[in-house]
């Protein structure tokens, strides 16, 4: 009796380990959803990824895709990743995260980020998510006082600040409540124009040059070439809650630091592929902002940056 059991062990150990084996060098498959230029959003979680092992192609199988600034086209590309059975989702700004939860209730969905999710009703609260999506979400209420704030540093005579916000993004409700609200702390008017897609932003800023809109401000779930584009063409300074912004011409961003949201969501990421449910992880906000402003920009717009802004600046981009 004690053999038989003795080869019963055995014989279920044979068959046992090689199944553990098999799991544990399954590559996981990964899932990103971008509204619109990925970079350097992508490249920074990407390599956030690799520094905890999830090397693409090797260790992991990472998929990007784009709506290429088209928000219509989100939900098919969120029903893509489901279909084809990823493990989970990372999604990279509200109408991202809006467009996943709604493509599945079960597989998980890791915020990468998105601004104000508990107001947009993405998640039923910061410590406790609920359901099937954590992760990182936007300081909105600092981030709009602060770049009112900025923007008034810079033209302290400047009374009129143009929004150029997202007609098809969740967030923009809130986002633009926290404007309104910071406006009035500073003495400043914030008046909203509200676009679907790049191919309405030369009526929006013709509307705001019509309006003697001293300042922009540009949600960054806009494209945003054409924006920065636009603001130079109509010599309109410009901000965006988002480092790209600057970095891509604009004349100044004030946001979060981006590699460790990043490196956050990348964390996230880890765990829930380890085992952790999204549902038990509260969801992180910032805690570092960053100040760029771009020089090359201030000199074709012909602004003078005042040496009190520079000294506060985290980066200047020359």
């Amino acid at each position: 009796m004690r053999r038989r059991v003795f080869i019963a062990l055995v014989g279920g150990a044979t068959c046992a380990w090689p199944l553990a084996s098999r799991a544990q060098v399954r590559a996981p498959r990964i899932g990103a959803l971008h509204v619109g230029n990925p970079e350097p959003n992508w490249r920074l979680f990407r390599d956030a990824l690799q520094a905890l092992g999830y090397i693409d192609g090797k260790t992991a199988h990472i998929e990007m895709r784009t709506a290429g600034g088209d928000t219509g086209k989100l939900p098919d590309l969120a029903k893509d990743f489901v279909r084809s059975k990823v493990d989970l989702i990372v999604a990279f700004q509200t109408p991202a995260v809006q467009a996943a939860k709604q493509a599945t209730q079960s597989l998980p969905i890791v915020m990468a980020t998105a601004g104000d999710p508990v107001a947009t009703g993405l998640i039923a609260s910061l410590a406790r998510p609920g359901g099937n999506i954590t992760g990182m979400a936007s300081a909105t209420s600092e981030l709009g006082s602060k770049t009112l704030e900025v923007l008034r540093d810079l033209l302290p005579k400047a009374r009129r600040i143009a929004v150029l916000a997202n007609a098809t993004d969740p967030f923009t409700t809130p986002f633009l409540q926290h404007l309104e609200r910071g406006g009035g702390a500073v003495a400043l008017e914030v008046r909203a124009w509200k676009v679907s897609d790049a191919g309405e932003f030369d009526a929006a800023f013709a509307a705001m040059r019509q309006w003697q809109a001293e300042a922009m401000i540009h949600q960054p779930s806009l494209p945003r070439a054409r924006a920065i584009d636009l603001a130079l063409q109509h010599r309109l300074p410009s901000i965006s809650p988002t480092r790209a912004y600057s970095e891509t011409g604009g004349l100044m961003s004030y946001a979060a630091d981006l590699a460790a949201q990043m490196h956050q969501a990348a964390m996230y990421v880890d765990r829930i592929l380890k085992g952790a449910r999204p549902a038990d992880l509260p969801v992180q906000q910032p805690t570092k902002f960053e100040l760029v402003i771009n020089l090359r920009t201030a000199k074709a717009l012909g602004i003078t940056i005042p040496s009190s802004l520079l000294a506060r600046a985290d980066e200047v981009i020359e």
